[in-house]
């Protein structure tokens, strides 16, 4: 990380300095040249009326935990997911509420939305080993984890309205037919988290019942990331912008609310 810092910060300084015997115009170019070549290797992001930062490029799965975190210092919040049982944001989510709680964080509005897949509908995966059936074992078990972790979600975001730390407070979830094989985080409209189910044997045991399925593994998986830049012809802002659609059309056509 920071030898790519450093070969930036090189680079750019590099095009100022030849520019610097030129007119300022040509200065100025040499440093949107720069930049341009620095953005289309991927090296630095920029945001209109933030500047430009450097991204961090790893081989490791992206954070979502410090994006997430961060969303909450902005003054509206706005977090859309779309997946399995959102159990993963709600073991991130809870920190930050809780700074809302304490006093350190005062976001004006806080909007959180959970699509999911409808457990009451049959699902084509999860499905059992043997007969590639759906599994009404498996969706009681799995309505039981996604109303753990989506309705705690609801009641503490809703909470923070009822006791005056936020202004405005909207938090819903919707079901829809569809297999969930996918997992989609939007934050703020700038950051876009997307990763893949993968489909693994496994054996479940409930209510006394032993069953082999094939279940969809999620925890292990890397989450891809953009953000939208200053360019709405970027690869990152078009991905998050084609994101936002996905879920809108979703969000807005064959999903319903969940009945708790």
């Amino acid at each position: 990380m920071k030898a790519q810092v450093g070969r930036c910060l090189l680079r750019t300084w590099a095009f100022v300095v030849a520019g610097s015997s030129h007119c300022a115009a040509a200065s100025r170019q040499h440093v949107q040249n720069a930049l341009r070549e620095l953005r289309e290797e991927g090296l630095i992001v920029s945001r209109q009326g933030s500047g430009v930062f450097v991204r961090e490029r790893t081989e490791r799965p992206v954070g979502l935990r410090p994006y997430i975190e961060r969303a909450f210092e902005d003054q509206h919040v706005r977090i859309d997911f779309a997946g399995f049982s959102g159990e993963t944001l709600h073991g991130i989510i809870a920190e930050p509420l809780d700074k809302i709680r304490i006093g350190r964080l005062r976001p004006e509005s806080i909007s959180v939305r959970l699509l999911l897949s409808d457990p009451a509908q049959p699902w084509a995966i999860p499905c059992t080993v043997n007969e590639h059936a759906d599994s009404p074992t498996f969706r009681k078990r799995a309505e039981e984890i996604m109303r753990h972790h989506t309705l705690a979600i609801v009641d503490s975001v809703t909470e923070l309205g009822e006791l005056g730390l936020v202004n405005e407070v909207s938090a819903q979830v919707r079901v829809h037919p569809a297999a969930p094989m996918l997992k989609l985080y939007l934050i703020n409209n700038e950051d876009a988290f997307f990763g893949f189910y993968s489909v693994r044997e496994h054996v479940i045991t409930y209510d006394g019942e032993t069953q082999a399925i094939y279940d969809l593994m999620g925890k292990d998986a890397i989450l891809f990331h953009h953000s939208t830049t200053d360019d709405d012809t970027s690869i990152g802002s078009q991905y998050v912008d084609q994101a936002r659609t996905w879920f809108e059309s979703l969000w807005t056509t064959v999903a319903q609310d969940y009945q708790r």
